[in-house]
């Protein structure tokens, strides 16, 4: 017997421990997805194969690439257009989104926390958005004012389908965070609040069907939560941007009560 294997200490016995499940399909499906628009470099408004091609391609039934497409919904990364097909909204930031989703898959009761995180951040980046526009030159501001609006616009346009509503409110919300002119504050964001929405609405990744609260609002609802934002931000009012902000956040952490009525 070595001297190495000797001095080798004894494996702790951790226990407790029960064989794993074996991972969704669907998951395995949209991260494939997922890693091609990174790789690829896919640019915004690239449709993807239809979905039987996908499944062919995959080996995969057409209900798993459909799933895998919702998903990759949630995360803002593809629109699913009712009779046009899957296009891409943006490309990820990738080590960041993997290590929120990672967390929030080992603990699935911090939901809570990574509410506030959102909310917090949010609150920064209208902040700064905010004060910021009020000393951009004139040429900069109006760039800034069309990119919030030109969001804010598709949020209103939307069918009211589930996938459009999900991708334009990922839109909106980048756009008015990325206006503090702080990319990494931007990727944490936008990987977060991704995070979230896969919280509230993981019911209909795995079975395509619209939570009511989002049923009953629709765009007009939406129209409602996020104006008063791009309007704050568009002025300068601080007080404003970020009281909108709030307000929007008692909807959303109303929508993940009603998604998880036992949280």
């Amino acid at each position: 017997m070595s001297v190495h294997s000797q001095r080798r200490p004894r494996a702790v016995p951790l226990p407790g421990i029960s064989p794993v499940a074996t991972a969704r399909r669907s998951d395995d499906v949209a991260a494939q997805i997922r890693n091609l628009i990174i790789r690829e470099r896919l640019a915004e408004g690239a449709r993807l194969p239809a979905e039987r091609e996908l499944a062919e391609r995959f080996g995969a039934s057409r209900p798993t690439v459909s799933q895998a497409l919702r998903s990759l919904s949630l995360m803002g990364l593809v629109e699913i257009r009712h009779g046009s097909g899957a296009y891409v909204v943006r490309r990820p930031e990738a080590m960041v989104t993997a290590s929120v989703n990672l967390m929030l898959d080992l603990d699935r009761d911090s939901a809570g926390h990574l509410m506030d995180l959102r909310l917090w951040l949010e609150d920064t980046g209208v902040r700064e958005a905010a004060e910021r526009r009020t000393g951009l030159a004139a040429a900069d501001g109006a760039e800034q004012d069309a990119a919030i609006v030109a969001a804010l616009g598709r949020l209103r346009d939307t069918s009211g389908t589930v996938s459009e509503l999900v991708a334009a409110d990922t839109v909106f919300h980048a756009a008015v965070v990325r206006a503090a002119a702080n990319p990494y504050l931007t990727a944490i964001y936008e990987s977060v609040h991704g995070a979230v929405l896969s919280c509230q609405l993981r019911s209909w990744v795995d079975t395509d069907s619209a939570p009511l609260w989002l049923r009953h609002g629709g765009p007009e609802h939406q129209w409602a939560l996020h104006e008063p934002i791009a309007a704050a931000v568009a002025v300068g009012d601080t007080v404003g941007a970020r009281a909108a902000v709030y307000r929007h956040h008692e909807a959303m952490l109303a929508h993940l009560a009603a998604a998880h009525p036992t949280r």
